[in-house]
């Protein structure tokens, strides 16, 4: 019976020959982190950094942060590193290993998570990713903010997942619609209301009224009004409130029960 291949071997490698493929799928070096790993670092508990071995060179997928820090510690010039060194990977499987880990590794934001997940050509954020590219809409991975760019990417993302695809864009393109795509738009508070909405009513409401509606308002009504709610409704239902009594105004004709 051969034995089977390890998942990585632990060597020692000079850090001037690590490259972090930030250009790619990671995030960039945050000189503060660096600092404060510094400030706490006891070689006792540090983790190795993971490595990927291709193409005859060494790319880091999980602790950029920790062999940086490492070259301060020696004066900022480099030095060996004991790393974790995995063999066979692509770059694909390397992103997606970077989006899925855990431990001791600075929190991924869910727009880094999502990137090297499309990087790395995982399904799921591919069709998340298309749906809204067929609105015109585009991923702010970096929460820049402008125009027709979703920074709340997890919001959205969950919202995605609980309409399915046919639905979520019904929701979006209504957003988009209504408010021409601009910044506060996208904002999570308008996206859970609005995504709420639409799958809460499917059956009765009129889109294009909902659309009208909402673009004689301020694209900061929702989350400004949805905050001032009391303790009677809480989570989503305070936005979901504010879109339900945008559509009705105050007319009866084409007015909506109150189904939350």
């Amino acid at each position: 019976m051969m034995t089977p291949e390890p998942l990585y071997r632990m060597m020692v490698i000079d850090s001037s020959e690590i490259i972090a493929p930030r250009e790619d799928y990671q995030r960039e070096l945050k000189s503060e982190r660096v600092k404060r790993i510094v400030s706490n670092f006891d070689e006792r508990i540090a983790n190795e950094p993971k490595v990927s071995y291709r193409d005859g060179k060494y790319y880091v997928f999980d602790g950029q942060h920790t062999i940086d820090a490492r070259k301060a510690l020696n004066g900022g010039n480099d030095l060996p590193i004991l790393c974790k060194v995995y063999m066979g990977m692509s770059e694909k499987e390397e992103a997606l290993l970077f989006a899925r880990q855990t431990g001791e590794s600075a929190r991924l934001t869910p727009g880094v998570r999502v990137r090297a997940e499309i990087f790395g050509e995982d399904g799921n954020a591919v069709v998340f990713l298309k749906a809204n590219a067929d609105l015109g809409i585009e991923l702010d991975y970096d929460q820049e903010r402008g125009h027709m760019r979703i920074g709340c990417i997890k919001t959205a993302m969950n919202a995605y997942r609980r309409l399915g695809e046919e639905r979520y864009k019904e929701a979006m393109g209504i957003i988009v619609s209504a408010w021409g795509g601009e910044p506060d738009s996208f904002r999570r508070e308008n996206i859970i209301g609005i995504t709420r909405f639409v799958d809460r009513y499917h059956d009765s409401y009129i889109p294009q009224r909902l659309i009208t509606r909402l673009s004689n308002v301020d694209p900061l009504t929702i989350p400004r009004e949805g905050r001032a709610v009391g303790v009677d409704l809480a989570g989503y239902k305070k936005y979901l409130y504010q879109v339900w009594k945008i559509y009705n105004g105050s007319g009866k004709k084409y007015s909506l029960p109150k189904k939350f």
